[in-house]
């Protein structure tokens, strides 16, 4: 049976890395097919895009019995990925899926992590630190923001003229490998 990678999106983002995990899934680079695409509001930008790729989509929005009907919606996933999603799960959906639930960070984490981390104050963290390196982080989703087993990381160097916009993209080429290759290792127990 061909497992199932469930992809929760926030309502602002592009869909960059939800994209790259569509595409490695639709390419067979990973053993898996994009069950569902489910965003928090109908206009989310990521939403349409799981759209025109012909993935199934769905929208959840948050309140009460948010949990309930989250796992309604991902019924026959086995992994989930985040892709943009900027609020924390409910515990009954990480209990739903122990160990599968995984999320991208624009950081070598543990550095530069936690509530209010994400986008351009990442970087501009990263940048004002002094760090001569950067890079991004896939770990497993725990109660805590950002602290969860880190399962792939990939860097790269900061130069002298970056601003967190140069920084950025270089970091997001980097996300867009790092995603796919991480949801491989999930599935295959490593």
């Amino acid at each position: 049976m061909e497992e199932k990678v469930g992809i929760l999106v926030g309502t602002k983002g592009r869909g960059s890395n939800m994209l790259a995990l569509i595409e490695a899934c639709q390419s067979g680079k990973v053993p898996a097919q994009i069950g569902i695409v489910i965003a928090p509001a109908a206009d989310s930008p990521a939403l349409a895009k799981a759209v025109e790729r012909k993935v199934p989509t769905a929208v959840v929005e948050p309140g009460e019995s948010y949990a309930e009907r989250l796992l309604k919606a991902l019924n026959g996933c086995t992994v989930l990925c985040l892709a943009g999603l900027m609020r924390m799960l409910p515990q009954e959906v990480l209990n739903a899926f122990p160990g599968r639930v995984l999320n991208i960070h624009p950081a070598l984490l543990p550095k530069f992590g936690g509530k209010g981390m994400f986008g351009m104050h990442v970087h501009r963290a990263v940048l004002e630190s002094g760090e001569r390196e950067s890079g991004c982080s896939v770990h497993i989703v725990t109660p805590v923001y950002d602290e969860g087993p880190i399962v792939v990381q990939k860097t790269c160097r900061i130069f002298s003229d970056d601003t967190p916009e140069t920084l950025a993209q270089r970091v997001l080429t980097l996300e867009h490998e790092a995603y796919p290759q991480a949801l491989s290792m999930v599935l295959r127990g490593e």
